[in-house]
């Protein structure tokens, strides 16, 4: 019986934990890591709670050791996507009726889970499956993981307390519902966080779920299925189904029951998804809420006051971690004349110190990009550069895939601020350097704001106050989070709500009750305690 509003416990970020030798977390991850790389997993399907195996077996390698074999995923196919619909839906009054509470206890239980038996599992997996090193998989798969959960139940608490005025005589109230229908659930391979709050979010709300993830995350994705589990979700909330994009999505939108898309991945793929449902809207129970996370080309432009080793060691880690798989990593600067030799000398001086292999070598800063074909796609960009007119290879510039996909982290300096690899999305370690001369400053915000369709991070280093304000306002579209003498990657949920606009996405803000937002459809309601029975107002009445 709900017989009161229940505060949820407040929110705090998740510490990061520093795997430092000797540290007992390094210990109890590499024993993990090993116990792993000793063992195959066979992954199912989960539909409606129930594993699902069709003999369809697709082996996993790590991107850093391919001819290892973790394991194998059963492949479906369109009947299995359609047996997941019928899944959510089946569970979605059972769920919905659930009290709010209660299905905030499956999420801040999740958290307490992986937070502690489950921190291990899901940042091994992480590291082995999308080659990630131990630092980069702690902040993401198990602290922004965890932040994700407790603080959505935190925002969900406080849009449910957010209801309108009443005047006497009346109750006004409003309710949050969850959507009519299921929401498709389409995630990328290099945030496993992102992975798993793009199918909690919605189902946090009373939404069912159906869930498809990248093929390379899919051994981590197993380990999202095991905690929510675990955790008390009920069956047929959430179902993962391992088709091909296109399959799932030809089920899916074209299902009258299709009430939202939670989308991370490319923008082509996005802008497809938005134009195919679109074209069916007419079949639709409801107009679908789509929400996407697309790509990023994002910046760092520095100010001739800057300080230059603070602009280099941002450029490194920004550009590098995570072999700039991230949509927030720094593809491309503008550096001033003055402060060029001395950023060049440091990166160049840190890009010689960083070492690059598997993920188990806890030294390595640098691993493997994620698959054959993004290797080829991003090598082929260095190659062309290597060929170019007008531009010079300031570090790096090599690749082999004999052992694992690896690319070495790459500095290109060009003449042309419009040049390719100033313009279009890697997805790789490839850093390109504009220089341009102190007083021209001003004019590099042009290019800045036109090479690019997208708008999701960047960063100004400056040290003049005026100059900041000046230039945050100029560039005030060119990202939806913005950094002023930082790195433009390394959002935190609760501090910095992630999310970008134009050809990045729909800004809805990962993190924040923005997200959730797109997850309801309010009801008003109007109670009126005592009604009229008469039809005429005061002014009816004669003189």
């Amino acid at each position: 019986m709900a017989n009161a509003f229940f505060n949820v416990p407040l929110p705090k970020n998740e510490p990061v934990k520093s795997y430092a030798p000797g540290s007992p977390e390094r210990a109890s991850l590499k024993k993990e890591l090993a116990a792993r790389k000793a063992s195959q997993v066979d992954i199912p399907m989960i539909i409606n709670g129930k594993e699902v195996r069709t003999g369809n077996k697709i082996s996993i390698h790590p991107p850093h050791e391919i001819k290892h074999n973790l394991g194998y995923y059963h492949k479906g196919d369109a009947q299995h996507v359609n047996d997941a619909i019928n899944a959510a839906l089946a569970a979605q009054e059972a769920w919905e009726n659930t009290s709010w509470e209660h299905r905030a206890a499956v999420f801040l239980k999740a958290a307490d889970l992986l937070a502690g038996p489950y921190r291990d599992k899901i940042n091994a997996a992480t590291m082995l499956g999308q080659s990630k090193n131990a630092f980069q998989a702690e902040i993401d798969a198990a602290c922004e993981l965890i932040d994700f959960f407790k603080y959505n139940v935190y925002y969900m608490s406080q849009l449910y307390k957010e209801q309108p005025d009443s005047n006497p005589g009346l109750w006004n109230r409003l309710q949050h519902r969850p959507l009519e229908g299921f929401v498709f659930a389409v995630t990328p391979f290099n945030f496993t966080s992102i992975c798993a709050n793009l199918c909690a979010a919605p189902a946090m709300l009373g939404n069912v779920v159906v869930w498809k993830p990248s093929d390379t995350q899919i051994y981590s994705a197993q380990v999202i299925m095991d905690l929510f589990k675990e955790a008390g979700l009920p069956d047929g909330v959430i179902n993962m189904v391992l088709t091909d994009g296109p399959v799932a999505g030809d089920v899916c939108f074209n299902h009258p029951e299709l009430a939202g898309l939670h989308f991370t991945g490319s923008t082509g793929t996005f802008q497809y998804m938005w134009k195919t449902i679109g074209n069916n809207i007419a079949n639709y129970k409801s107009y679908p809420r789509v929400v996407g996370e697309t790509g990023g080309k994002d910046y760092v432009l520095a100010h001739p006051t800057a300080n230059a080793q603070e602009v280099a060691t941002a450029l490194v880690r920004g550009s590098f971690e995570y072999q700039g798989q991230k949509c927030s990593a720094a593809s491309r600067a503008y550096i001033p004349q003055s402060m060029w030799e001395e950023v060049k000398a440091s990166m160049q001086a840190d890009l010689k110190e960083i070492k690059m292999g598997t993920v188990e070598d806890f030294s390595n800063f640098v691993n493997a990009v994620i698959d054959e074909r993004a290797y080829d796609k991003i090598s082929a960009y260095i190659d062309n550069a290597k060929k170019a007119g007008g531009v010079e290879v300031v570090a790096g510039g090599g690749h082999s895939k004999a052992e694992g996909y690896f690319i070495e982290p790459t500095v290109l300096r060009v003449d042309d601020p419009y040049y390719t690899t100033m313009c279009e999305e890697i997805f790789g370690p490839v850093l390109t350097i504009h220089v341009f001369e102190d007083e021209k400053f001003w004019d590099m915000i042009e290019p800045l704001d036109k090479a690019s369709p997208y708008a999701l991070t960047g960063a100004l280093f400056a040290k003049d106050r005026l100059v900041i304000e000046k230039a945050a306002h100029l560039l005030r579209n060119t990202a939806g989070n913005f950094y002023i003498n930082d790195k433009p990657t390394g959002a935190v949920v609760g501090q910095q709500p992630f999310g970008g606009g134009r050809a990045s996405g729909t800004n809805d803000k990962a993190g924040s009750i923005l997200n959730l937002l797109r997850w309801v459809s309010p009801r008003t309601i109007k109670e009126t305690f005592v009604p009229p029975t008469n039809y005429r107002y005061p002014f009816l009445d004669e003189a």
